[in-house]
């Protein structure tokens, strides 16, 4: 089997520069690249990624750090990082916080990630001043997936304009019955997602001259069961809305199912949008805003591996693009429900930013 030694030999350098070579490190000239490339490819040599990450005093492997299991959001970060991770010769390896609080305290004050990792891609996480505090001291490339985390990298969309452009497209039908089914605090979940997209909604019906009714915004923990039991409770009854805005698509189905359970058409009775575009929401004909999870785990991964190899950006947020999808869920609102708009809502069908530090 053909070594490093090998190529070394081969070349006429250093074990050493062999190694910077083939994992891009800088102090290396084009010209002996070039060589060491060839010859390893001559020679038929393939790095070990355990024997790179022993000489680098490295893991190669990367922690990722979710809130709970089985939630499709999670699942597809997950997938868009990993993708890039192997590519790259790191594993990833989950720390799962839903375990409760063991998990928490293993993760910070038993140093799990300092043991086992070289950077650390954590998915809707609420930190604590102390737990940040924890992750700077790791000093270790670190990234949060979804809402802003102070003194953290982030990756994730503008749920303010996420908001807008649901809240939006219902208004520019001639809604402004609309209820919001958002998002709750579970162990270990970032509520500022939750807390961003109620206020959006608040804001956007106030835009109208409309008060938002505290009735009509119900808590469902983004998952489909609580919200078509609580979708039950908001709809079934005279003063119902003509349209609900989903803080998430699972939460749109759970409203879609009760809607068909008391006998309501959707859209003729009801409009839904959700934020997400789950991969179950074309089979549900669900108009949505449309995000793409895969894509901010890949970035967050490129990010933390240009770190790992001292390419820094100055960019702390990287906002993700949105954009509205339209299906078969949303329509004008049933005659004798329609209410003259202050002012037509901006037609935005896509928002998607970068903010630099």
């Amino acid at each position: 089997m053909t070594s490093i030694h090998d190529v070394a030999r081969h070349t006429g350098v250093s074990t050493a520069t062999v190694s910077r070579a083939l994992r891009g490190l800088p102090n290396v000239s084009p010209k002996t690249r070039q060589a060491v490339q060839a010859a390893a490819a001559e020679l038929g040599y393939v790095p070990s990624p355990s024997a790179a990450g022993l000489s680098s005093g490295r893991h190669r492997a990367i922690g990722v750090v979710i809130p709970s299991m089985g939630r499709w959001f999670y699942t597809e970060v997950v997938e868009g990082a990993d993708s890039v991770l192997r590519r790259e010769g790191y594993d990833a390896f989950l720390v799962n916080l839903g375990a409760g609080p063991g998990a928490r305290e293993r993760l910070f004050h038993n140093a799990l990630l300092r043991k086992r990792a070289d950077a650390v891609i954590a998915l809707g996480i609420d930190f604590s001043k102390e737990e940040r505090r924890e992750l700077r001291s790791l000093q270790m490339p670190a990234i949060v997936v979804g809402a802003p985390v102070r003194g953290l990298r982030t990756v994730g969309i503008d749920d303010e304009a996420a908001t807008r452009l649901a809240m939006g497209h219902l208004m520019s039908l001639g809604h402004t019955r609309i209820a919001h089914i958002g998002g709750e605090n579970e162990y270990g979940m970032d509520y500022t997602v939750a807390l961003v997209r109620r206020d959006a909604w608040r804001a956007a019906l106030r835009s109208q001259g409309v008060e938002a009714r505290d009735d009509w915004f119900i808590s469902a923990g983004f998952q489909m069961p609580p919200a078509k039991v609580a979708a039950r409770v908001l709809l079934d009854r005279p003063d119902r809305p003509t349209a609900v805005f989903a803080g998430s698509d699972e939460m749109a189905f759970g409203v879609l199912l009760a809607a068909g359970e008391l006998g309501l058409k959707v859209p003729d009775d009801l409009s839904v949008i959700g934020i997400d575009d789950h991969a179950w929401s074309e089979a549900f004909g669900l108009t949505t805003i449309r995000q793409d999870p895969q894509a901010q785990g890949v970035t967050a991964a490129r990010i933390v591996l240009d770190e790992l190899q001292g390419i820094h950006t100055r960019q702390r947020v990287v906002r993700a693009e949105c954009s509205l999808v339209l299906r078969r869920t949303t329509a004008a609102p049933p005659s004798g429900h329609r209410e003259p708009l202050s002012a037509p809502p901006a037609a935005v069908r896509s928002v998607g930013v970068l903010e630099p530090t």
